[in-house]
C-alpha cells in the first residue's frame, strides 16, 4: 500500500464514521501519513515503509475499528521510531516528564526527607517533572534541527 493509498484510505474512513475516538486515530494516521510524504526520505525508505503498511493489513474491515487500528497506529509508530529514528512531536517532552516524576518521587523520599514527608515527595515530583521537562524539550528540538521529528 502507497503512502497516497493508505492516506486516502484514512480519510475515507474518517469521513464514514461518528465516533470520536475512531476520527482522532484516524487523524493520526492522516497527520503521520501528510508528514511522510512531506519528508525528505529517500526512495527506498519510502519502499520500506509502505512494505510495513502492507504488512500491517490496513484494508481488513473489523467490527472494532478503533481497537484494531489503534493498535496498528502503535506498531507503525513503533517501526518509524525503531527503524528510521522518526519520533512523533513531542515524544521526548512526554517521556522526559515521565522519567522526571518517577525519578522525583525518589528524590523527594531520599532527599527531600527533612521537610514533612507528603511536602518532600511533592516537591521532588515538582522538581522532577521540571527537569525532565526541560531535558525533553531540548531532545525535542534537536529531533526537530535533524529532520526526525514526523
Amino acid at each position: 500500500m502507497t503512502l497516497q493509498n493508505a492516506l486516502e484510505h484514512f480519510k475515507g474512513l474518517e469521513s464514514k464514521t461518528n465516533v470520536k475516538a475512531e476520527i482522532k486515530t484516524y487523524q493520526k494516521f492522516i497527520q503521520i501519513l501528510i508528514s511522510l510524504e512531506n519528508s525528505d526520505l529517500t526512495d527506498s525508505e519510502i519502499r520500506y515503509i509502505e512494505q510495513h503498511l502492507d504488512v500491517l493489513d490496513l484494508n481488513e474491515s473489523t467490527a472494532k475499528n478503533k481497537k484494531y487500528y489503534s493498535k496498528r497506529f502503535k506498531q507503525f509508530q513503533k517501526y518509524l521510531k525503531d527503524t528510521f529514528s522518526l519520533t512523533p512531536k513531542g515524544y521526548y517532552t512526554n517521556l522526559g516528564i515521565g522519567l522526571g516524576s518517577s525519578f522525583g518521587i525518589i528524590f523527594g523520599i531520599v532527599v527531600l526527607s527533612n521537610f514533612e514527608r507528603s511536602m518532600g515527595i511533592s516537591f521532588g515530583i515538582a522538581l522532577g517533572m521540571l527537569i525532565g521537562l526541560v531535558i525533553g524539550r531540548h531532545l525535542d528540538s534537536q529531533a526537530k534541527a535533524a529532520g526526525k521529528m514526523i
